[in-house]
């Protein structure tokens, strides 16, 4: 009976997203929202020399404020599963948005150039068509 109601006591904790931040890992660390690589890295130091017996505890822990103290009672986790795999596809999206900005650059530049010497043949017929009617108009006189 009493392991049945220690293993609900548990699985609730886990039902509700509150994570025991004594034996929490760090993956486990990092997935609440505000705890990144090195304040997972500060909580596990602190927790070799101090007991954490609530959240309230972490507290005590350098870097680790109200914000997230709320986080990890309330179970509120990141969006995406680590900051560095944000990280990774921001970089890959910026990369694959620079070449589309690039390509479409490229393709700006080429469609500029083809009118500037549309403009430099026409420009360059109406110069021959204006010398051709002015020494016409001196042959004249």
């Amino acid at each position: 009976m009493k392991k049945l109601l220690l293993v609900m006591l548990l699985l609730s904790g886990y039902l509700f997203g509150a994570i025991n931040v004594q034996t929490a890992s760090k993956a486990e660390l990092m997935s609440i929202s505000g705890i990144g690589s090195k304040k997972a890295d500060a909580i596990i130091k602190y927790r070799k020399t101090h007991k954490l017996k609530s959240a309230d505890d972490l507290l005590k822990v350098k870097g680790i404020g109200k914000k997230i103290v709320y986080n990890v009672k309330n179970g509120v986790k990141n969006k995406s599963k680590s900051k560095s795999s944000t990280k990774k596809s921001t970089k890959k999206t910026q990369k694959s948005m620079s070449k589309k900005e690039s390509h479409k650059k490229s393709s700006k530049k080429k469609e500029m150039k083809s009118q500037k010497q549309k403009l430099d043949k026409k420009s360059k017929k109406s110069l021959k068509k204006k010398k051709k009617k002015s020494s016409k108009k001196k042959e004249k006189k």
